[in-house]
């Protein structure tokens, strides 16, 4: 690719293709986000077993948000704190997600990081805790919860060693997903790495970003918003049975070709419309 090489110039096919290849990595990313809670779903499953715990939970920091949001939980009390987003800095969370630091309470309710009423609009407030911060050397992603020991009235260091295991696994399933999910970092590296050597710098950067904003723009438009509502659907059908999935790919075979068809007559009625 030539550093002279403008977006309006690339051509159509080529363009086509980025956008295809844009729109399966999209449609991949959301019938994939039901593997990733489940992975994360198994991780602090695993957690309550092995502490013998109350409960264990885990929250994610959404930027779009701001917060930190809890996504997955286990345990006999863990299930109420599902969708509890709190700011990045509140709470035992948030003191663990912004210094990176691991931390063991017991008797929590008398330290000052302790949000009770966060923890009372779960339905379940703690009286010992060990939370674990998801890092790497990238950043902080979130923090792990282990909730009230059944065998002990406290936890030791040994628990925040075996806590941040759980949480390293968490941290790296999660990133392997969002490094796949990354469709325009990942259509930008692709095509910096076809670029010759000597179209570098800050314009073959800007024209690179320009091919990528056009092979990702339709993504959030209506259409596809209705495109991604039926993947979203077809997503939670993982456990149907053989029968229902081959009735499914029927039905949708049939609608694809509609769809082709009507596509088609679009394109040849917009070469033959009269211009001028």
């Amino acid at each position: 690719m030539s550093p002279a090489r403008q977006p309006d110039r690339l051509d159509a096919a080529a363009l086509d293709l980025l956008r295809a290849i844009a729109r399966r990595g999209a449609i991949a990313r959301r019938l994939e986000s039901g593997a990733e809670r489940a992975v994360l779903s198994s991780i602090v499953e695993a957690t309550v077993t092995l502490f013998d715990a109350e409960a264990a939970s885990l929250a994610l920091f959404d930027p779009a948000l701001n917060q930190l949001v809890f996504v997955v939980a286990a345990g006999e009390q863990g299930q109420g704190v599902i969708g509890l987003a709190i700011a990045p800095d509140q709470g035992i969370a948030g003191y663990v997600f912004t210094t990176g630091q691991p931390l063991a309470l017991s008797e929590v309710e008398r330290d000052a990081r302790f949000g009770r009423a966060a923890a009372e609009a779960t339905g379940y407030v703690p009286r010992s805790v060990v939370a674990v911060p998801l890092i790497d050397e990238r950043g902080s992603l979130g923090v792990l919860e282990v909730l009230d020991k059944r065998s002990s009235a406290a936890f030791s260091l040994r628990d925040i060693e075996l806590a941040s295991v759980f949480a390293r696994q968490a941290t790296v399933a999660i990133r392997a997903s969002r490094l796949e999910r990354d469709l325009a970092g990942l259509l930008r590296t692709t095509l910096a790495g076809l670029a010759e050597p000597a179209g570098t710098g800050p314009a073959q950067a800007a024209t690179i970003d320009e091919i990528v904003a056009r092979a990702t723009s339709e993504l959030d438009g209506d259409d596809e918003g209705r495109l991604w509502a039926i993947v979203d659907r077809v997503a939670r059908l993982r456990t149907a049975d053989p029968v229902e999935l081959e009735l499914l790919a029927e039905i949708l075979e049939v609608v694809a070709r509609r769809a082709e068809r009507r596509a088609a007559q679009r394109r040849r009625s917009g070469r033959t419309r009269p211009t001028g």
